[in-house]
């Protein structure tokens, strides 16, 4: 299955008690790249949010948004703090003994008294707040990876389109060769024919001359790798996974074979189509840039 780093996947759930939402984008990255936005709350549980992450994702520039509302209306507690209670009536019955007067100090005026009652959020269930997170997190990868498997096919499909027309200028060099060599042939003994005016072409000679054409211009070892390369890069486009630096690899070995037949060609067939071979690995190296 072939992926592209193009995708895009988002979840949402609402319940009586939270609202989350997870969004996802990517980008072309030649590595992975994980940039997280979320709330504080979640800063703790990061590393796993990464863990779980790449289990969807090899490579690419990938965005995560999450967002989150608590409508638990038991999430504050009221914490009493006696030891501050206690400091309070200690200096109120200093104060009542100093300026002798009576200490009339009830539960209520303590309980107003600063910080000696304080609401304060609950604490966090951290192992059923990871479930909501981590639920909302697959729920959008999975969306997210379908989105590039998708991508991921048309690449395959236009790729493999391209290697099949690099594979026809392929062979029309092939086939050129040897007419190219007949063609030299005819024109050198033609021309040395003139020369000579009239007089006995030494054979030989001419054989020695072509021998020496076909040595520089010969691109029989380039046409072999060139389709070697072309058939190993439709195999891993058809097995799929994560290939992208394979095939950009491949693809690179592709330019340096055409780049080789180019300059080799002595003939304007030949060029031409040397030239549409170079233009064509370039949009392969392009498209391949899309692929994990």
């Amino acid at each position: 299955m072939l992926k592209s780093m193009t995708g895009f996947g988002r979840y949402e759930t609402v319940t009586d008690r939270y609202k989350i939402s997870v969004e996802m984008k990517a980008v072309n990255h030649r590595y992975l790249d994980l940039s997280i936005k979320m709330p504080k709350k979640f800063n703790y549980f990061e590393a796993s949010i990464r863990a779980l992450l790449k289990a969807y994702i090899q490579r690419g520039k990938v965005d995560l948004f999450i967002s989150y509302e608590d409508y638990t209306e038991g999430n504050l507690c009221l914490n009493y703090n006696s030891s501050l209670a206690a400091e309070y009536m200690e200096a109120f019955s200093r104060m009542a003994e100093q300026f002798h007067i009576e200490n009339d100090i009830a539960v209520s005026d303590l309980a107003r008294c600063p910080e000696v009652l304080t609401m304060e959020q609950a604490p966090e269930d951290e192992e059923q707040l990871w479930k909501i997170l981590s639920e909302g997190i697959s729920q959008a990868a999975a969306r997210f990876v379908e989105t590039r498997v998708a991508e991921g096919e048309h690449l395959k499909e236009d790729l493999l389109k391209k290697l099949d027309y690099m594979g026809e200028l392929v062979s029309f060099i092939e086939e050129r060769s040897p007419r190219m060599m007949e063609e030299y042939r005819k024109k050198l003994t033609e021309k040395i024919g003139e020369l000579l005016n009239g007089a006995a072409v030494d054979e030989n000679r001419v054989a020695a001359e072509v021998a020496i054409y076909a040595d520089k211009t010969c691109t029989d070892e380039e046409m072999v790798r060139l389709k070697s390369h072309i058939e190993s890069m439709k195999k891993k486009l058809l097995v799929g996974g994560g290939i992208g630096r394979e095939l950009d690899f491949i693809a690179q070995e592709m330019n340096r074979e055409a780049n080789t037949t180019l300059s080799k060609a002595n003939d304007l067939e030949t060029a031409d189509k040397a030239i549409a071979l170079k233009t064509e690995i370039e949009k392969v190296r392009e498209q391949i840039q899309n692929i994990e």
